[in-house]
């Protein structure tokens, strides 16, 4: 529309929401600009991988424009929980450490930030000991992992790993979190991980989540291998998909 019938302070707003429009358009074709020309990091943490697979425009963007993360208590205490598991057993030997690269990504995917404070992190101590695991000696415990898909290595860290009486393995992640939504890609990685380190046949490492909490325990059926893995991270779906089962 043209402005011939506006007054002075009329075409002044007018004049100045154009300029803002402009703006705006100017930094959405740079935000775009920016996403397109991120390359993925070679190595990713097992977190990093999951949010890949969830969210692959966000998780390029947050490469693109970082934002600082402030602080977390809850993730401090979610490390102490681990360390109270960890010296429970601290008899074990120590796992992997002349094989693989170090590992700085935190235990499992990502810290659990559910846990508020020193009273509840001791309910949830409790509840572990009412748990399965309680009383059940691990094979290995925070064991650090390594896997190269589709050309890029995921590193991560397992909570647990133990050894059936028949040899074969159980990789078990702690939650702490309130929900029992995890996502099994996490426990994917982690089992074709740990069965290629030891040279151990696929179907004979199961795995699963501890939701400590509740005591729950859920062992998704049908985990990808190795192969629908690297065409997950490649971007393609997941027709098979994934349907968790309690155990």
């Amino acid at each position: 529309h043209g402005r011939g019938g506006l007054g002075g302070d009329e075409a002044r707003a007018v004049a100045c929401w154009d300029r803002d429009l402009d703006a705006l358009e100017g930094e959405l074709r740079r935000a775009r600009a920016a996403v397109r020309d991120v390359e993925l990091p070679s190595a990713l943490s097992a977190s990093q991988l999951l949010r890949l697979a969830a969210d692959e425009q966000g998780f390029v963007r947050d490469l693109a424009r970082p934002m600082p993360r402030p602080p977390q208590p809850a993730a401090r205490q979610g490390t102490r929980f681990h360390a109270w598991v960890e010296s429970r057993f601290d008899e074990l030997p120590l796992p992997f450490l002349d094989v693989l690269d170090p590992v700085t990504d935190l235990p499992g995917a990502g810290s659990d930030q559910e846990i508020a404070d020193e009273a509840d992190l001791e309910s949830l101590k409790a509840a572990f000991e009412r748990s399965p695991y309680a009383d059940r000696p691990p094979h290995r415990m925070e064991a650090p992992v390594q896997l190269t898909l589709a050309g890029r290595v995921v590193r991560g860290r397992i909570d647990a790993v133990y050894r059936n009486e028949d040899g074969s393995y159980e990789i078990v992640d702690w939650k702490t979190g309130r929900t029992t939504e995890a996502d099994p890609l996490q426990l994917a990685v982690y089992r074709v991980a740990w069965a290629e380190a030891t040279n151990t046949p696929l179907d004979r490492v199961s795995a699963a989540f501890l939701h400590v909490r509740s005591g729950r325990v859920i062992r998704p059926r049908n985990l990808p291998d190795r192969a629908r893995l690297e065409r997950i991270l490649q971007g393609e779906s997941d027709p098979d998909g994934d349907h968790q089962a309690d155990g």
